[in-house]
């Protein structure tokens, strides 16, 4: 049911901003890591990329283990009109504020145990670790708002009391930020139990992302002319 579903689903695809049969692939596998990497319990969080006019979102209310790629919903992002089938996420409207605000193509929503907890006390994450730059710097804690509410966010948002939201140019990107996010909430709040922790300034977290750029850059060059590729600063590589 699912094979047939989903090559049914991309004949309409094709008319609906390019959304292909393995990007409902991509949503299904990534949505079903949720639970096992403890970004999501239960039904909770959800998922979508965009292509072109349209996003490709993970319903509402349906388990991740039982949900097919027949199952993803499609978006018009200009209106919110979804085409038929399941109902979109009750989160849709925020996904929608995103892409209409930035260049995002894929959102990963999560509500994570230590991020959620740390949204509770503190107004922004501190950087305690430079893997913080690629979230766009230190993670601001937005205001709450009621869940399907609009809400802005660059590379990640920490929601008061809800989650958090994080953003990249394709899925992958986009679920790696959400893991780092939590991964950082979790150093943190094991750094202040240990004492007042250290942590670094909007200015070296702008020089760990120029450093990565210029790295990526080499990387590419050296790919071209056939030469290994270098390792970013800090990989175990």
């Amino acid at each position: 049911m699912d094979e047939d579903g989903a090559q049914h689903a991309g004949v309409a695809d094709g008319a609906a901003g390019q959304v292909s049969v393995a990007d409902r692939e991509d949503l299904v596998a990534f949505a079903r890591r949720m639970a096992g990497d403890d970004l999501a319990p239960g039904t909770s969080g959800n998922l979508s990329v965009r292509r072109q006019d349209t996003i490709a979102i993970t319903p509402s209310g349906v388990s991740y283990e039982r949900m097919g790629t027949a199952d993803i919903c499609l978006v018009r992002v200009a209106d919110g009109t979804p085409q038929p089938g399941l109902r979109p996420s009750t989160e849709t409207p925020m996904h929608l504020a995103v892409y209409r605000a930035t260049g995002a193509g894929a959102i990963v929503h999560t509500h994570s145990p230590f991020v959620v907890a740390l949204s509770t006390v503190l107004d922004e994450l501190p950087a305690v670790h430079y893997a913080m730059a690629d979230l766009g710097g230190i993670v601001r804690v937005a205001p709450y708002t009621r869940f399907g509410t609009p809400q802005l966010a660059a590379s990640a948002v920490i929601l008061r009391n809800h989650g958090a939201l994080a953003c990249g140019p394709d899925l992958a990107r986009a679920y790696d930020r959400a893991l780092t996010l939590e991964w950082l909430a979790r150093v943190y709040w094991y750094a202040r139990l240990a004492g007042t922790p250290q942590t670094l300034g909007e200015a070296a977290l702008t020089e760990v992302s120029d450093a990565t750029r210029e790295l990526r850059y080499g990387e590419q060059t050296q790919l071209a002319q056939g030469d290994a590729p270098m390792t970013e600063p800090g990989s175990d590589g």
